[in-house]
């Protein structure tokens, strides 16, 4: 998070040691001892003490795997395992086997969300054992629950992916952790929500985060996991009331610039990023430019959007994308189309950080970037423009980047969601109040919603979260608990249309639609298997109590 309080203890977080591995098996006995929570200036050392627990496992500069579930490759790179993008190293990566039916608990990446998820949750229960017994001072209760904020922010992703987990919240000792018991999801969900709720009594409002902190937790950002955490349980009434209550407090707003929100700078400090990662290029800065800029900016063009998400963006008069309308420019592609689509991608003959993009199976390698199966350059002919200025960036391994956690759009889609959910009344005044508020910002202005038939409504508004939420890591989390995962990523992977391209044939599969996209792969996700990530191979080695039944 971008504040003073990470800035200075980053450098320091070291001298704490306030590092942990996954459910504590190898205690560390360099830890401040008791004496280090009394005395004077307790207040500063508990500042410099939660640092770390803000940070989590977050990779400096570019990681090659995801170091935490809020890192670039942990967070935005999940989109990689959904329908909207597709990651270039290949069907034999980790990613890819998720939810393409080769999913198995020997799983790198998979292994490395829960190392990282419990190294987060074992910081927050030293903090709290550390503070708890310490002096008192003014800032304590806040500290208290900005940490069980944290500790319940992974609690929620792991019994969102992994399901039934350990629920781990003292300080363990090393016999202790190799023995302990996995909790249901419902009880860990159950936790959580209780949790949100009490931290959210604690932090204070948006509003009143001082410019040093902006990027802290706050009351708002409490409410929204809790949101998600009652959505997950669908208690759709709770939920309902949860986002409603981040509406009425109106300390937060839709920005009239979609593209800034995930821009250096603009992306910091305003009212709809609720809470988010902020980069700092040259101290603690993000790899993303270097994975995900295309080679004629330097990078290696790893995560390509597909063509689902490009076909998801509407026409500008808000009637569904297709081939076959006039309105659709094969040399133009994002012509005529929802703003949102040319804000979040780039294409063959888009104009890209000061130069135009040139993609196409026609080029040779070397000269241009060619589309095949073997080049360093996107393997779907689409790339990402969200994230990146059109200013010259020093060091792309070390990027000031804005990445979102929970922003205020969300909250507006998520409090609809809930309303059909629970069978409420929908009228244009709740859809003006939300989806519409979403739609008619001012650089975007898509056409109102005017929909109220619940079932309608209810694709509306997923096809709507699909769109505006692209590139955030809520893809996977959406298709996971809408149980669509087994419908929408079956099948082969296309990538964008070429039916100019002289070499369109070098396709590995011809498009039957005859609208010459390129092909990309295939998927085969399994139902029920893929929507539970197992427990990691190591840690059932480890703890018997741990492995599957």
């Amino acid at each position: 998070m971008k504040t003073k309080l990470l800035y200075i203890g980053i450098a320091l977080a070291s001298a704490l040691s306030l590092n942990s591995c996954d459910l504590e098996r190898s205690p560390l006995t360099d830890l401040p001892d008791n004496n280090y929570w009394s005395g004077s200036d307790i207040e500063n050392k508990a500042k410099l003490a939660l640092t770390p627990l803000y940070r989590g496992n977050i990779a400096n500069g570019v990681e090659y795997n995801p170091s935490d579930f809020w890192s670039y490759h942990g967070l935005l790179f999940t989109e990689h395992l959904t329908d909207n993008a597709f990651d270039r190293r290949g069907e034999n990566n980790p990613f890819f086997k998720i939810t393409s039916g080769q999913l198995l608990n020997n799983n790198a990446f998979i292994g490395r969300y829960w190392t990282s998820a419990y190294a987060r949750i074992g910081k927050c229960n030293r903090f709290l054992e550390g503070i708890e017994s310490g002096n008192d001072f003014a800032q304590r209760k806040r500290m208290v629950a900005e940490a069980r904020f944290l500790r319940a922010t992974q609690y929620h992703y792991l019994a969102s992916y992994f399901h039934d987990v350990p629920l781990v919240t003292t300080v363990l000792t090393g016999e202790e952790a190799n023995n302990v018991k996995k909790e249901t999801q419902a009880n860990i969900m159950a936790w959580c929500e209780n949790e949100f709720k009490e931290a959210a009594a604690d932090l204070p409002r948006f509003k009143d985060l001082g410019s040093s902190e902006t990027g802290r937790a706050c009351k708002q950002a409490a409410l929204a996991f809790l949101g998600r955490t009652l959505m997950m349980d669908k208690k759709w009434s709770e939920a309902a009331a949860t986002y409603k209550e981040i509406i009425d407090l109106g300390d937060n707003d839709i920005e009239p610039n979609y593209a800034s929100l995930f821009l250096p700078g603009s992306g910091v400090g305003n009212k709809e990023n609720i809470f988010y990662i902020s980069y700092l290029e040259g101290y603690f800065g993000c790899g993303l430019p270097q994975h995900g800029l295309p080679a004629k900016d330097g990078g290696w063009s790893l995560s390509n959007p597909s063509a689902g998400l490009f076909e998801a963006y509407e026409f500008n008069d808000g009637t569904p994308f297709s081939y076959d309308d006039p309105r659709y420019d094969p040399n133009n592609l994002g012509k005529n189309r929802d703003p949102r689509l040319d804000y979040t991608i780039f294409y063959n003959g888009a104009m890209f950080r000061g130069t135009e993009y040139r993609m196409s199976p026609d080029y040779e390698a070397g000269k241009k970037e060619r589309l095949d199966y073997s080049s360093e350059a996107s393997r779907t002919g689409f790339m990402w423009r969200k994230y990146y200025t059109e200013d010259p960036i020093a060091d792309i391994t070390s990027y000031s980047a804005v990445t979102p956690i929970i922003r205020y759009a969300e909250v507006l889609l998520s409090y609809l969601e809930c309303m059909i959910e629970s069978n409420q009344t929908i009228n244009q005044d709740l859809l003006d109040a939300t989806i519409n508020k979403v739609r008619g910002r001012a650089d975007v202005h898509m056409p109102a919603i005017t929909e109220t038939n619940a079932d309608k409504l209810r694709e509306i508004v997923r096809h709507e979260r699909r769109v505006e939420l692209a590139y955030e890591g809520i893809r996977l989390w959406d298709i996971f608990r809408w149980q669509i995962a087994d419908k929408v990523l079956v099948g082969k992977i296309w990538g964008a249309p070429y039916p100019n391209a002289a070499k369109y044939s070098s396709s590995k599969e011809i498009d039957p639609t005859g609208k010459c996209r390129w092909y990309v792969g295939k998927r085969s996700f399994r139902a029920p298997q893929d929507y539970t990530w197992p427990v990691p191979l190591s840690e059932q080695n480890i703890n018997p109590n741990l492995r599957e039944n």
